[in-house]
């Protein structure tokens, strides 16, 4: 790790852990957290849970284990670059989307749509829910006993009501303030990640087309120039070429953005962080033209009728398997049975259903649904 700006977080000056522990002895707090974040069940799952294309489809495709690795290295890469604390920003990359449900955005709408009338289902505040209590892996205390700084980063959004019952950690998003400049990395990172290889992973499916994307300002010209450095490429180079300059155009952009507006700023202290306005940002002409690649997948990509239909399928999954472990808690593995009859069957329920990979869960609704099956 390089020096750190004043306003970088570091063991110094972090809030801690809620169960106080002994200090590594060879590494730092925030490798400490990456470490446990890696070691856990809940990471080990994200290699079979959608990005956008469902883990059977191909072995190819990203999954949420991938993108996530992806996501930590372009926030380490920035983070470096900005003098703030790369092992904090890959350890909240890491960790982001340890909530997330089977079949993806789909998977979480459904399982939204189930626990609507019991307070909704949100993936930010499973990721947190599993880093603070799910994981069985210590004897001292529930979950990964992570750093504030970690924990915070993992909530990207909040409602209101919901961020009065987190205590300190929900308490910025009621005094509007600002997470740390690591997190706010990793909230672009991931943008950057997602849009960027759901391009390369829609032209591998052949759902999208090269004549469609290059419709696209920030497409065309990266893809141009990959053709006058390399006349008569084959297509499959081609496209990493383009996509690689893609992602390297926005990094620099969001380097070059971020540190302007910290100079502006001129933080002294990571509380002049909190207190400041966002300081992670892409210009406004990179940000347009983002908004228009997001636009361009969302028509393109996630709206097609062969992603719609297996979407349809996984909502179907969802909610039967919702109906039926609520209305008989006994179906429920015996460890869910017993957070049922102590706690919620519902709250229960989601837990068992958002910790399931995808093809978990299309066996277990064949156990439940289908005759013949056990």
């Amino acid at each position: 790790m390089s020096e750190l700006a004043p306003y970088a977080v570091d063991d110094g000056n972090s809030r801690g852990r809620a169960f106080i522990e002994p200090r590594p002895k060879e590494r730092s707090e925030f490798q400490r957290d990456r470490d446990r974040i890696v070691h856990s069940t809940a990471f080990r799952r994200l290699e079979y849970k959608t990005q956008v294309f469902v883990n059977h489809e191909g072995d190819l495709f990203r999954t949420r284990l991938t993108h996530s690795i992806e996501v930590a290295q372009i926030a380490r890469s920035i983070a470096r670059a900005l003098h703030l604390n790369d092992d904090l920003a890959e350890a909240i990359a890491l960790a982001h989307d340890l909530g997330h449900t089977p079949f993806g955005h789909a998977g979480q709408d459904a399982l939204n749509e189930c626990m609507q009338v019991h307070g909704g289902f949100e993936h930010n505040l499973q990721s947190l829910r599993i880093v603070d209590r799910l994981e069985e892996r210590y004897g001292a205390f529930d979950g990964l006993n992570l750093m504030f700084e970690t924990r915070e980063g993992i909530l990207k959004h909040c409602a209101p009501a919901r961020a009065r019952e987190l205590g300190e950690l929900g308490k910025r998003f009621l005094d509007d303030r600002r997470p740390s400049l690591e997190a706010q990395i990793c909230n672009l990172a991931d943008e950057i990640a997602y849009n960027n290889h759901d391009v390369d992973d829609g032209l591998r499916s052949g759902l999208l087309t090269l004549e469609q994307l290059e419709q696209l300002s920030l497409f065309a010209r990266h893809a141009a120039a990959a053709d006058e450095e390399f006349p008569h490429m084959p297509g499959r180079r081609r496209v990493h070429e383009t996509i690689r300059r893609m992602i390297d155009a926005q990094v620099t952009d969001l380097l070059a953005e971020s540190a302007r507006r910290i100079a502006v700023a001129a933080p002294g202290t990571l509380a002049d962080v909190h207190a400041a306005p966002p300081l992670i940002a892409f210009t406004d002409a990179m940000l347009t033209e983002n908004r228009a690649l997001k636009g361009f997948l969302r028509q393109h990509l996630y709206q097609h009728y062969q992603v719609l239909r297996m979407t349809t399928k996984a909502r179907r999954i969802i909610h039967d398997l919702f109906g039926a472990f609520v209305d008989d808690p006994r179906l429920l593995p015996p460890q869910y049975q017993e957070m049922a009859a102590t706690g919620s069957v519902v709250r229960a329920t989601a837990d068992y259903i958002a910790g399931m990979t995808d093809r978990y869960s299309v066996k277990e609704h064949r156990r439940l649904f289908s005759v013949g099956e056990l």
